[in-house]
């Protein structure tokens, strides 16, 4: 979040030389995303903000199940777990494979089971 610079707060933290780093900046500056990227990938952390998605994200990151068994593993109603679904598959998280009449869920890559593990291994650091 930046701060609003009309803030007259003073227990804001400011540099108090006021000096540019330059060559910090310039080294930042090359290994900083394009801004397409970075707003790309502030789309797929909010999918990873709400815990319904997550719950779902965490049980096909241990198997592929159809939209029946997660509903029964989650408790939750089929259409609030197909919505999550629809909005998942949309966004490359989640893929989806038909057999006959049921149709099976999976994370789309390894990538997401990784930042799954990362996140819980954060949250449970003391």
């Amino acid at each position: 979040m930046v701060a609003d610079p009309r803030q007259t707060n003073d227990a804001l933290e400011t540099c108090i030389t006021k000096g540019i780093h330059r060559e910090i900046i310039r080294t930042v500056s090359r290994n900083m995303p394009d801004p397409v990227s970075i707003y790309e990938l502030a789309d797929l952390f909010k999918l990873f903000g709400d815990s319904t998605r997550l719950g779902i994200l965490w049980a096909l990151s241990e198997s592929e199940m159809c939209v029946c068994d997660l509903c029964a593993l989650l408790r939750m109603k089929q259409p609030a777990v197909s919505h999550q679904l629809k909005n998942l598959k949309q966004s490359r998280i989640v893929k989806s494979r038909r057999d006959g009449k049921i149709v099976y869920y999976s994370l789309d890559d390894d990538h997401i089971r990784r930042l799954l593990n990362l996140g819980m291994e954060h949250t449970q650091e003391s």
